[in-house]
């Protein structure tokens, strides 16, 4: 990373509530607290790591508004609201420097379609195919080999990392940033037993992303078997997730890793999956519900519970049963020992 910020700079995009001290040298790296040196800037983001900041030798250190402690000679304390998110917006700027969006336009190397409609700010680059009656929104950017289907369209500044695929009809909302090997209206996993052998059903349905959903590496959008598969507005998925056919996902909602949701199933907004949970078919999530991680998930949740294990219950109720299970082998030892006592 090679970037320079001074203490004024970060100061005017940061907007901190009050600041300490004064930074010597200007910010050219990023680091935590105990690894942080001279020119490199830190922050406090979670409260077990507070005894740190005394010791750190970070130029500037973000901190939350409520923190007491002074800065050390040639160190910058900036008190912000939130210090993840004051990070968050740094990185922001730091990523326009390190990569910053080419200049509109189609490479030569690419395939637009007679027919296909590419605004003339958004920019398609090589190796990349647009079919016809496909669209490409203004301000979007299709990086390398980025496949866009049949009368599929992509909105507006959208960011198509290399190797995405967007399947015939699909329509990508605004604002959507996809990581590469995404494929989003790959074939529902649909077939019918037929006098011994399996008979596939034609998947017709399409795949809808709305506005300012994120969606990781290498995960997978099935399109419907009819009608539509949907990632609702603002919902963000981690790399190698699996979103099976006629799936809805509501808005601002968050799946983690190896999440596989199956046919069917509804997910209400503000659900939480961690990671490597499954999601049996035809179920209802219920609105701000989560899972825990590896949770296997067979039957309706309801609005705000917490669920974990597998298969997945309440919880309290499952960190009881898993702290019971650990003493089993001492309970048995108990039951032999008094059956024996006993005969």
């Amino acid at each position: 990373m090679q970037v320079s910020f001074t203490a004024d700079e970060l100061i005017a995009w940061l907007r901190p509530i009050a600041t300490r001290g004064l930074a010597s040298v200007p910010v050219a790296g990023i680091a935590a607290l105990e690894a942080a040196e001279p020119g490199d800037l830190s922050f406090l983001g979670n409260s077990k790591y507070r005894p740190a900041v005394a010791g750190s030798k970070a130029s500037v250190i973000l901190l939350p508004a409520d923190y007491d402690g002074e800065p050390s000679a040639g160190q910058l304390f900036l008190l912000v609201d939130n210090p993840s998110v004051a990070l968050a917006t740094l990185c922001g700027r730091i990523e326009q420097q390190l990569w910053p969006k080419p200049s509109p336009g189609v490479h030569p190397s690419a395939v637009v379609e007679a027919g296909a409609l590419v605004d003339a700010s958004a920019t398609v680059g090589p190796l990349c195919v647009v079919q016809s009656g496909g669209t490409v929104g203004p301000g979007s950017h299709l990086q390398a080999q980025v496949f866009v289907g049949t009368n599929a369209s992509v909105g507006r500044d959208c960011w198509l990392m290399p190797g995405v695929v967007i399947g015939a009809e699909c329509r990508v909302g605004d604002r959507v940033r996809l990581h590469s090997g995404v494929v989003v209206g790959s074939d529902g996993f649909g077939y019918e037993f037929v006098q011994g052998r399996h008979e596939k059903v034609p998947q017709v349905g399409i795949v809808v992303i709305e506005d300012d959903v994120e969606i990781g590496a290498n995960s997978t959008l099935d399109r419907a078997r009819f009608s539509r598969t949907v990632i609702g507005a603002g919902t963000k998925i981690d790399n190698l997730v699996q979103v099976a056919h006629n799936v809805i996902i509501g808005r601002h909602c968050i799946l983690c890793a190896q999440v596989g949701i199956a046919g069917s199933t509804t997910l209400a907004d503000y659900v939480v999956l961690g990671g490597q949970a499954g999601v049996a078919g035809h179920l209802s999530i219920g609105k701000g519900a989560k899972g825990a991680g590896q949770a296997g998930i067979t039957s309706n949740v309801e609005p705000g519970q917490f669920v974990a294990g597998n298969p997945s219950m309440p919880y309290m109720l499952e960190r009881r049963i898993h702290v019971l299970q650990r003493r089993l082998p001492e309970l048995f030892k108990r039951v032999d020992a008094l059956e024996r006592g006993g005969t």
